[in-house]
């Protein structure tokens, strides 16, 4: 579906360039919209398995406000708005996805334990 979205995306950028940063924008949003609610589902599903857990689910709600931030910023809102809006998002969505990482780290086994 993806692929289809951005397919659209191309021709109408090819066809109308002054549209491109509108369509880049709309992108952007609808791809947050759709991964942070995969997030949250993940977080959900995974909640038995692991530990902190809510840590997927609040990168989810992170990128799901991105999303609707950037649906409702003007398209006559300048470049350096939503630069600052996606580096934020970049940011913060980074630190979790690395404290979610490394909770799971130490829910582990230890490598230096063998079976054998």
């Amino acid at each position: 579906m993806e692929g289809l979205v951005d397919i659209a995306a191309g021709v109408i950028t090819l066809s109308n360039p002054g549209l491109a940063t509108l369509v880049f924008i709309y992108v952007i949003a609808f791809w947050a919209i759709i991964t942070g609610i995969l997030e949250i589902a993940a977080a959900i599903n995974l909640r038995k398995e692991v530990q902190g857990e809510f840590l997927l689910g609040l990168s989810g709600i992170v990128s799901i406000a991105l999303g609707f931030l950037l649906l409702i910023t003007s398209p006559a809102v300048d470049a350096l708005t939503v630069t600052w809006l996606i580096g934020g998002y970049a940011i913060a969505f980074g630190v979790m996805l690395i404290a979610l990482g490394l909770r799971l780290k130490s829910q582990g086994p230890d490598p230096k334990e063998s079976t054998l």
